[in-house]
């Protein structure tokens, strides 16, 4: 029998409630710094101590190693009485190698803690397909990914030897061997990359290129994109043109639109734009020089556009000349490397998101064919036979991505109930952390590792879920008891990092969501001050506001490494690096996501302007990926909301807010006054002061002591 010694005295009133719940799917809500993982892991020791369950039952998933190590880190600190571990963790000297071998050292110590399963998602679906996987795939497989992952770290050891990109691009190279592809890729290059004909352009603004502005597929300049059909035809049938030559038969000089030697032949494009030919054909015919005429109208029409071009050569060029191309990859993106980067890139991201979302390519191929749009319905042509050829790539060559881990795990306990049965009778009790991160893939997963008896024990803060951009779905979170029935939520409402005016800042903002849960949260700490709002007159004020504010700090006793800087996005930090460097100012600089789990003394968050580069900086992607999925831009403003919500509650004492005179960010103005103090630097008044006598009422000049025209003395 299992010894009763869980103390559960330290925990609050909801805390409690949560760690002694035995309903089958629970969700503990958590504010942020309530404590939600000190509530998950008192629950874990509450299940071993208090209900006698074998640490080898027990899953508890989390989203990064990092979370998983300081996870085993609170574990081993609980079981070490000697306090020895923990004064090792928290030293700063201390590399992370040596942590990490006195962490595994720690771990088997415990055996309570060994027999524990603490994993990533992608941690624990690798040990799954390595273990179990062979019916599903390859158990010798290797990850593939684009860069390295240190959160995923304990699975460096099995690393492709190659990243996605470089996989991608070489496949892309490989089928540019056919021509058609070849050149239907540069066009998409040139059309929607380097010229951006998709985006509102007037041409007939000032005499840029002298009104040459379609990039042909050789690279020569044209003036419209009828012109650049034909240049573009001739190019592929490898007939060698000159555009617009300088050409005097008699009377005058011209430019001819084409000229083709191998034909001897000239070509004049005829549209609504084109000037009278009456004149320019007298001297053809002077010149007794072949002149062909095409029509706007052909090019509407593919099928009539190459009859016409083909009747015209056909008889025209050498018996023996060739049509057969011969080009190359190199040589036709020489210059344009720097767009085929981004296209490839786009190509993974929309690779990424079939698998997270769970599409069938077939169905992204429907879509994208049905979309109003040629340039998306271009994008899908030529990246859909490069997604099919990456994904049979990696299964040649026995290569998982991230997501493959999760998606084949899940079809491995699809398809074979054996495996599906042994983990679902070897987990009784499921821990699940950063719940409100989930995407689609992983409560997939959840739900195949679920029996009626087991628990699920979920916590989460559905007011910080700032990852859509990656996948993740605030729905589940929001809609626990829908996605799983009869379930229980606990709200754990009491903020202990951050002080009242903080705290109460941060509920009034939250509130401007629609899709949330309905909580209030309560502040355990007074405040001495309010949050400081700084509005400068321009970024150079902000910049020398926030350094002296720094360095007053610092003179005031608190650490670098107690003040924490945040923004947006990196550029908005630039000026400021530069500011502090000059200065010898050290301190704490993160963008929001990245400092989120992260706690601070001070914070200020810079940037805080609105529109483009501002915050809330609402990005509507491309189009393309709103094929596989929708866009809403008022979910996307809750989601830059969520993340104000964020930097703010990273704040335990102090807050400042850093905007600009006039335009200032909409989400300061959802913070109430009775929590805030406003500083700035006050314009100077444009009105001149006028100076009159006391005495005489006659106007006076700056300098002058003596009133000239009544004596009297001025002050």
């Amino acid at each position: 029998m299992a010894a009763k010694t869980t103390d559960l005295s330290a925990l609050n009133d909801k805390q409690r409630e949560a760690v002694n719940s035995d309903e089958q799917r629970i969700l503990v809500l958590a504010g942020a710094g309530s404590g939600k993982t000190k509530t998950l892991l008192q629950k874990l020791i509450y299940l071993i101590e208090e209900k006698g369950v074998s640490p080898s039952s027990i899953l508890a998933i989390t989203f990064t190693k990092n979370a998983t190590n300081e996870m085993i880190d609170r574990l081993i600190i609980s079981a070490d009485v000697s306090g020895q571990y923990e004064s090792m963790i928290v030293d700063k000297r201390m590399d992370k190698a040596t942590k990490d071998r006195e962490r595994l050292i720690g771990q088997k110590k415990y055996k309570w803690i060994d027999g524990l399963t603490i994993r990533t998602f992608h941690s624990f679906c690798y040990s799954v397909l390595r273990n179990y996987g062979v019916n599903e795939f390859d158990n010798k497989f290797r990850i593939i990914g684009d860069e390295k992952r240190d959160e995923e770290d304990d699975l460096s050891k099995n690393v492709a030897p190659e990243t996605t990109f470089e996989v991608v691009h070489k496949l892309l190279i490989e089928q540019c061997e056919e021509i058609d592809f070849l050149l239907r890729l540069k066009r998409y290059i040139l059309d929607y990359f380097v010229e951006k004909i998709h985006l509102e352009k007037t041409y007939n603004s000032g005499l840029l290129n002298d009104g040459k502005y379609f990039t042909t597929l050789n690279g020569t300049k044209v003036r419209s994109k009828s012109e650049q059909y034909i240049a573009d035809w001739l190019y592929r049938h490898s007939i060698k043109y000159e555009y617009e030559p300088l050409l005097n038969i008699k009377d005058f000089s011209f430019h001819p639109d084409f000229y083709i030697p191998d034909a001897n032949v000239y070509i004049e494009h005829v549209s609504e734009k084109s000037f009278p030919m009456k004149d320019k054909e007298e001297q053809f015919e002077k010149g007794n020089l072949l002149l062909v005429k095409t029509y706007e109208s052909i090019t509407k029409d593919s099928a009539l556009f190459n009859h016409t071009l083909d009747n015209i050569f056909k008889s025209r060029l050498p018996a023996n000349y060739h049509k057969n191309i011969s080009l190359s990859y190199r040589e036709e993106f020489n210059g344009y490397h720097e767009y085929l980067r981004d296209f490839v890139t786009q190509i993974m991201r929309i690779t990424d998101m079939i698998k997270v979302e769970n599409f069938d390519i077939k169905t992204v191929v429907e879509n994208a064919a049905k979309d109003q749009h040629e340039r998306v319905r271009n994008f899908y042509e030529l990246a859909i036979p490069i997604i099919e050829k990456y994904i049979q790539y990696c299964t040649d060559k026995s290569y998982l991505d991230f997501n493959d881990l999760i998606s084949r795990s899940i079809s491995l306990f699809k398809n074979y109930d054996d495996i599906a049965n042994k983990y679902k009778s070897k987990y009784q009790y499921i821990l699940v952390d950063e719940f409100q991160d989930v995407n689609n893939l992983q409560v997939e997963l959840i739900k195949l590792l679920l029996t009626e008896k087991s628990q699920l024990f979920c916590v989460g803060d559905d007011w910080q879920s700032i990852y859509g951009f990656r996948g993740s779905n605030v729905s589940y979170i929001i809609e626990f008891e829908k996605h799983f029935p009869n379930s229980k939520v606990v709200k754990l409402n009491l903020n202990y990092r951050s002080t009242q005016n903080i705290v109460g800042a941060s509920n009034e903002v939250i509130r401007h969501n629609k899709y949330r849960v309905e909580k209030e949260i309560y502040a355990s700490k007074k405040s001495e001050q309010k949050i400081v709002v700084f509005i400068g007159n321009c970024e150079e004020e902000n910049i020398l506001f926030t350094a002296l504010e720094v360095k007053k700090l610092l003179s005031e006793g608190i650490n670098n490494d107690e003040i924490l800087i945040l923004y947006r996005r990196s550029k908005m930090a630039s000026q400021y690096f530069q500011r502090f460097k000059k200065e010898g100012l050290r301190v704490q600089w993160k963008t929001i996501h990245a400092a989120k789990g992260l706690e601070s003394k001070v914070v200020f968050i810079i940037g805080l302007t609105e529109g483009y580069g501002g915050f809330p900086d609402i990005w509507m992607e491309d189009r393309i990926f709103q094929v596989i999925k929708k866009a809403n831009h008022d979910l996307l403003l809750e989601e830059e909301r969520r993340l104000f919500y964020v930097a703010i509650t990273r704040a335990k004492d102090k807050l400042f807010l850093i905007t600009e005179k006039g335009n200032e960010s909409s989400f300061i103005k959802e913070i109430p006054d009775i929590y805030t103090v406003v500083t700035n630097i006050p314009l100077q008044s444009v009105v001149e002061k006028i100076i009159n006598c006391k005495k005489c009422f006659s106007q006076l000049e700056k300098l002058w002591v003596v009133c000239p025209y009544c004596g009297q003395k001025t002050d």
